[in-house]
C-alpha cells in the first residue's frame, strides 16, 4: 500500500491539478536569464536539463531523478510539502512551482523571487512552456530545437498508426497491487488522453470531461475495452515488450481486452511525466496498440 501511494502521489502531482492554461510567472519583467533555479516540477525539471539550462537548477523536488544529474542536487519536497525555509536558504532567483501552490507563491514574491506557475493541461500547449523556460533562461533556441524535435517524434508516431483501426483503450494510471479495487484512469482531458490518441488509441472515458476517473467493475463492463493498459511507475519492468498480465482480470472474462490477452503493463516513470521523454512514451504505447506498425 505505501509503494502505491508515492506511485499515485507522483502521478496526481501532475493529472489532479486542475486547470487549462500554462503561466509563466513574471516573465514579462525578466530581463537577465535566470542563474539559480529550483524546481518542484519533475516535468519541468527535464525540459530545463533538456534545453541545457540544467547547470542552472540548483535544487529539485522529492521526486526528481532525471537526469541523472539531479541526483546529486538538494531535494526541497513537493507539491504537498515544499520545504520553503530551506528554498529561500539557497537564494534561488526563479522557483518553478505548480500553479496549485498559491501559500508557496506568495511566500516567494514577498521575498522578491520570481515564479514560474505550471499548470499542467494537455499535449498541444508543451511548446509554450519549452519557450516560456527557454526564454527565463536565456535557451530559447535550444528550446525551439527541442519543443521541433518533440513535435516531429510525436507526429511520426501518428503517422505510423495512421488509417488502422483504433482499439477502444482503458489507460490505468493505478489500482491497488494485484486487485481491481481503487482503479483509476486516463479521463478524455490531459496530456495522457492526447498521447493515447497520438499512439492510435481511443479513449474508453474520452466523453468523461476531466484528467481522471475513478473505475468501478460495472463502467469497465459497459465500456468494454479491447485494450488494457496498466502503467506502473518504476523502471523494472519491460519498455520495449508489453508484459502480458491476466491474472488479475480472470473475473472479468466478458471483456474483449481479456477474452483476447491484450492486457499489458507498460513500466517507466515517464510514462506519466509530460517532459521531453512523451515521444518515446507515445512510442511505447503505439508498440502495445499496433505492434505490426513498429
Amino acid at each position: 500500500m505505501a509503494a502505491r501511494q508515492k506511485n499515485l502521489g507522483v502521478v496526481f502531482a501532475i493529472v489532479a491539478i486542475l486547470g487549462t492554461t500554462i503561466i509563466g510567472g513574471n516573465t514579462k519583467t525578466q530581463t537577465m536569464p535566470s542563474q539559480r533555479i529550483v524546481s518542484l516540477v519533475p516535468a519541468l525539471t527535464e525540459i530545463l536539463f533538456s534545453i541545457g539550462a540544467g547547470h542552472q537548477v540548483i535544487a529539485v523536488s522529492s521526486f526528481d531523478d532525471y537526469p541523472k544529474e539531479v541526483l546529486s542536487l538538494p531535494r526541497v519536497g513537493a507539491l504537498l510539502d515544499p520545504d520553503t525555509e530551506r528554498i529561500l536558504s539557497l537564494r534561488p532567483d526563479l522557483v518553478v512551482i505548480y500553479g496549485s501552490q498559491d501559500e508557496l507563491k506568495d511566500q516567494l514574491h514577498r521575498a522578491g523571487i520570481k515564479t514560474f506557475n505550471y499548470f499542467h493541461t494537455n499535449l498541444a500547449d508543451i511548446r509554450r512552456v519549452f519557450l516560456q523556460l527557454g526564454s527565463l533562461t536565456g535557451h530559447k533556441a535550444e528550446a525551439i530545437a527541442q519543443a521541433s524535435a518533440l513535435e516531429s517524434k510525436l507526429t511520426s508516431i501518428r503517422a505510423r498508426v495512421s488509417g488502422l483501426p483504433r482499439p477502444r483503450t482503458l489507460l490505468l494510471i493505478g489500482h491497488e497491487p494485484r486487485s481491481l479495487r481503487n482503479m483509476d484512469a486516463s479521463g478524455g482531458l490531459g496530456f495522457l488522453h492526447d498521447l493515447l490518441d497520438v499512439a492510435g488509441g481511443a479513449n474508453i472515458f474520452a466523453d468523461v470531461k476531466q484528467e481522471a476517473v475513478r473505475v468501478s467493475t460495472e463502467m469497465l463492463l459497459s465500456r468494454n475495452p479491447e485494450v488494457v493498459i496498466d502503467l506502473h511507475y518504476q523502471t523494472t519492468g519491460s519498455t520495449t515488450k508489453p508484459i502480458t498480465e491476466q491474472t488479475i482480470w480472470k473475473r472479468l472474462p466478458s471483456i474483449p481486452a481479456v477474452s483476447t490477452g491484450r492486457i499489458y503493463k507498460l513500466y517507466e516513470d515517464y510514462l506519466v511525466v509530460p517532459g521531453p521523454r512523451m515521444g518515446e512514451a507515445a512510442e511505447i504505447l503505439g508498440r502495445a496498440l499496433h505492434p505490426k506498425a513498429f
